[in-house]
């Protein structure tokens, strides 16, 4: 079980840092009470973190189970979208660099 957190590239690194904390967190709460969230946090609970364009973060929108985070030091701007965890994912999700 694997949770994807993509974040903006033009997210400054300080920030994207951040919003992947915050987006970790708000995942665990959106879902906690789902199979899929029990089954991660028994072990190991992986989180992979991509670095995404404005297109791809666009187009990621339309899977299910996310959440939306914004940055108010931004302006509220959209900063990195969380995903339930699951064993399987979209296509997509194979070819998002992984921020380093």
């Amino acid at each position: 079980m694997k949770m994807y957190i993509l974040v903006k590239d033009t997210i400054p690194e300080g920030v994207a840092i951040l919003a992947a904390a915050h987006a970790s967190l708000a995942a665990y709460l959106k879902f906690e009470d789902t199979p899929e969230i029990k089954a991660w946090l028994s072990g190991p609970f992986y989180k992979v973190i991509c670095k995404v364009n404005e297109k791809e973060f666009e187009n990621a929108k339309q899977f299910e189970d996310s959440i939306l985070l914004t940055e108010s030091s931004l302006d509220n701007q959209e900063v990195a979208l969380a995903f339930k965890p699951r064993e399987a994912w979209p296509k997509p999700f194979k070819f998002y660099r992984l921020y380093k």
